[in-house]
């Protein structure tokens, strides 16, 4: 089924609206390495990053005291 150009401005207003975006640098060829990872996992890469970056931030809480 194709998308309307009234649904994508939709969904591109409602992205802006409710999430920050940004860019990530890596080294050549570490993207294949995590996408194959997260989709072993049955999740995304988006969903993959956003888990590590909160595990890694809670283990950080715990070892240092809260932030």
């Amino acid at each position: 089924m194709a998308v309307s150009k009234a649904q994508q401005k939709a969904v591109t207003k409602y992205v802006k609206a409710k999430y920050d975006r940004f860019g990530l640098t890596m080294p050549k060829g570490r993207l294949d390495e995590i996408k194959a990872h997260s989709e072993a996992l049955g999740s995304s890469v988006n969903g993959f990053i956003n888990r590590a970056i909160s595990e890694t931030m809670e283990w950080d809480k715990a070892a240092q005291g809260d932030f």
